[in-house]
């Protein structure tokens, strides 16, 4: 039989396994442990996708989406100043994608496992009735000499971000829009031009991070004290950095950082691109906050970072600043106000 007519009922759930870790150079059925370093801490962190809510395979790549959701606890751990060690995945599969699919999603999955190091891969694979759902967990560590370096955050302290905010937002409505036009039009020749869109499109289908960004902190003695992964937009990561840090917090309009041609585009799809920023999803930066002490250090160190703002008195709250100095209040989903 043809690997093309491969079925899951047909290969039974250990040859499917077997088959999808060969030449990944990871072992299956292994148990997820690894030797932590005397007294290192390990952190522990989990993400599940599902079909018609976090993606749709309609427009979104089975080897992108394996790579994403990786992605997903890797940031986690990055945000917990933490190096990954070990992943398990479990994919509810339904009757729509078969072997062939499913490796490609697994494909992604092994290539950002191995572009951020981690050591143990592990992988299940159970019938789903209601698409395909895909649950993440990550197990990271944090150096014992690295966590005796973290300093209690004081006003003043850098807040800084990874890379451009919004981009994600709009690269989701792009596809969204073009996917109804598609549908209006039930002409399959009609494929939907998006070459102008690749930056935006890239940022939502395949975020990307630094797997070098931990370890290049160590080196430069630059500890954090609190790191956030922004995946519900800016206001989310803020107003989590206020509740943990019992500070205030002041995020300047014109320091967030866009995407070229972002203001352009807002204003062809009218969507305010700083609403995309604050509000929007799956944007997969790293939030840092930087004591102000080590500020020329990482402005040396950390160029692909911009520091939008800083820590200030408790009483201040998660504010946004305008360019004439006027503090609005930072307002998330899910946040009551």
């Amino acid at each position: 039989m043809s690997e093309h007519n491969d079925t899951f009922a047909g290969l039974g759930l250990v040859e499917a396994v077997s088959r999808l870790y060969e030449g990944t150079g990871y072992t299956p059925f292994t148990a997820s442990r690894f030797g932590s370093r005397s007294g290192a801490s390990c952190t522990s962190v989990s993400r599940v996708l599902l079909e018609g809510i976090d993606f749709d395979l309609t427009y979104f790549p089975l080897k992108h989406l394996g790579y994403k959701s990786v992605i997903a606890v890797t940031g986690e751990l990055y945000a917990s100043f933490a190096h990954p060690r070990t992943l398990n995945l479990t994919l509810g599969i339904s009757a729509k994608l078969d072997f062939v699919q499913i490796r490609e999603l697994w494909n992604g999955a092994v290539i950002a496992a191995k572009e951020h190091g981690y050591n143990t891969v592990n992988l299940d694979l159970i019938p789903s009735k209601n698409g395909l759902c895909i649950a993440a967990a990550a197990t990271g560590e944090t150096d014992r000499l690295q966590e005796k370096r973290r300093l209690p955050a004081k006003s003043m302290d850098l807040i800084c971000v990874s890379d451009n905010l919004g981009a994600a937002y709009f690269g989701f409505e792009i596809l969204e829009r073009e996917k109804q036009a598609f549908d209006r039009t039930a002409d399959d020749r009609k494929q939907p031009e998006l070459k102008e869109y690749s930056q935006f499109i890239g940022a939502y289908l395949k975020p990307e991070l630094n797997p070098a960004v931990i370890s290049q902190m160590e080196e430069s003695e630059i500890v954090p004290s609190f790191g956030y992964f922004v995946t519900r937009g800016l206001s989310d990561a803020i107003k989590r950095l206020v509740r943990d840090s019992g500070l205030g917090a002041k995020i300047y309009v014109d320091r967030i950082p866009f995407a070229g041609k972002t203001f352009d585009l807002g204003r062809k799809f009218n969507i305010d691109p700083i609403s995309a920023a604050l509000n929007g999803g799956d944007d997969f930066r790293l939030i840092y906050t930087v004591p102000i002490g080590k500020h020329d250090r990482f402005r040396h160190d950390f160029q692909t970072f911009d520091i939008i703002g800083h820590l200030a008195r408790p009483d201040v709250g998660a504010v946004l600043v305008t360019p004439d100095g006027v503090e609005l209040p930072l307002h998330a989903q899910g946040w009551k106000d």
